[in-house]
């Protein structure tokens, strides 16, 4: 097959596994779906060496990153190294985002 399609509205949950339900091998695709002011876990890909690629769909947000806060609008696009601690937290009006990640080789 030369291309896949998956829709959001198909998938339940905050997190969504996009990437695996596309079938993808090389790339990890995940979007999340958050309340308004929620908080996401704080972590690192440093074990996984995987950096990643962050982006709002809707809403805003603050990336916590290595002790910055990096404001997260429609259009920025924000790239954490592997061993950067992150935390998303979500704005009054919620947020949707995009993280894409790869092992950096």
């Amino acid at each position: 097959m030369s291309h896949r399609i998956v829709d959001t509205s198909d998938l339940e949950g905050r997190r969504k596994l996009i990437a695996r339900e596309l079938g993808a091998r090389a790339v990890k695709l995940n979007q999340f779906d958050c309340e308004p002011n929620q908080e996401g876990f704080e972590h690192d890909e440093a074990e996984s060496g995987q950096e990643e690629h962050y982006f709002a769909l809707r809403g805003s947000g603050v990336l916590r990153v290595a002790g910055d806060r990096v404001p997260l609008v429609l259009g920025r696009y924000v790239l954490v190294e592997p061993e950067a601690e992150r935390q998303m937290v979500a704005g009054p009006d919620g947020l949707s985002y995009a993280v894409a990640g790869a092992v950096v080789s």
